[in-house]
């Protein structure tokens, strides 16, 4: 991968290999990684029967495990985070690479934690956004991964990390974090022109806020991300392009990039009119065609689809990137792996 301007260690994205394809090779060392984590790794006081499980898989991380190998295990929470951390296991191993197993969760509406989830989409998008050199296309990239706490600040929208501002960033943010000796979180700035080059060195700490105002270049961001989320996944080039207002224009087909985005949608599809309090929710608005119509559905070729990014009531943006996966009229989705 590109060493130029490097990123987002704490995703690690430097323990995988890559197919011919681009897409990212489960590793042994990349499963290792889970086992570090603090609600795996086994505490002072954890029986035998959980170090011996912990033992085995750092042996041997793709080691199949008996039932009852994890039903011997004494503490109930620490039997239920094993069984959850070898079902996450033996998914990824089913599968090729990351992206193949990212998108079997989303098309089958898995079950798995969000934070393995997160963690996908992070170095999913490390790879997809490898060797780009925006700043703010990166930072916007982040709320694919990261909830964002939103508020008015000097008339603007600004986003930012929400585990920063509510005073958990100063933990670690994944094993990685420690074990490469990335810096603890700092004081939030609003990623400008002038402090744009300070964030290849604070990727990790997320620690940059976003500002989301209309019109303005973060909205932009986010939209190239979206058409680089959909090229690397979906193999389709679209073009999105941020709006002011959705006026007058017929609905054919929308997909909400958040739970409230998607209510929104529902309410203009049928017609509904939306109040002034849950337009002032509405962070982003974009249209996005298809280079190629005939890769859409026939009934919708050739007409836009519009994306809608919504806020919560509590002023927080926990966008669903799966939701580009399952939610695009595409003529020949369930081909794409």
């Amino acid at each position: 991968m590109s060493t130029a301007h490097d990123f987002w260690l704490s995703c690690g994205h430097h323990l995988l290999d890559r197919d011919s394809g681009g897409g990212l090779l489960v590793t042994d060392e990349f499963l290792k990684a889970y086992l570090a984590r603090p609600e795996i790794a086994p505490p002072s006081d954890a029986c035998a029967a959980e170090r011996a499980v912990q033992e085995a898989l750092l042996a041997d991380p793709r080691k199949p495990l008996a039932a009852t190998e994890i039903a011997a295990i004494a503490d109930a929470g620490a039997r239920e985070n094993w069984q959850v951390m070898i079902a996450f296991r033996d998914h990824l191993a089913r599968h090729r690479t990351l992206e193949a197993a990212y998108l079997d969760i989303a098309r089958r509406n898995l079950r798995f934690p969000h934070i393995f989830l997160n963690q996908l989409v992070h170095v999913i998008l490390r790879n997809a956004l490898d060797g780009c050199d925006d700043a703010f296309v990166l930072r916007a990239a982040e709320l694919f991964f990261r909830p964002q706490k939103l508020t008015l600040h000097e008339g603007s929208l600004v986003a930012a990390d929400e585990e920063t501002v509510s005073g958990q960033g100063s933990k670690p943010l994944s094993p990685l974090v420690s074990m490469l000796g990335l810096p603890s979180a700092a004081e939030i700035d609003v990623l400008s022109e002038d402090n744009a080059g300070s964030y290849w060195e604070r990727s990790d700490v997320f620690d940059m806020a976003l500002d989301l105002t209309a019109g303005r270049y973060g909205l932009t961001a986010l939209g190239e991300v979206v058409e680089r989320w959909i090229a690397h996944l979906l193999a389709v080039e679209t073009k999105v392009e941020p709006l002011l207002e959705l006026q007058s224009v017929p609905l054919t087909w929308y997909v909400g990039l958040d739970a409230d985005a998607t209510r929104i949608g529902d309410a203009l599809w049928h017609g509904e009119e939306i109040n002034d309090a849950m337009r002032s929710r509405v962070v982003g608005l974009y249209r996005l065609t298809f280079a190629d119509p005939m890769e859409m559905l026939e009934k919708v070729r050739g007409e836009p689809v519009y994306l809608f990014a919504v806020m919560a009531a509590d002023k927080t943006l926990r966008l669903k990137p799966q939701n580009l996966v399952t939610g695009l009229p595409m003529r020949n989705l369930e081909t794409v792996s």
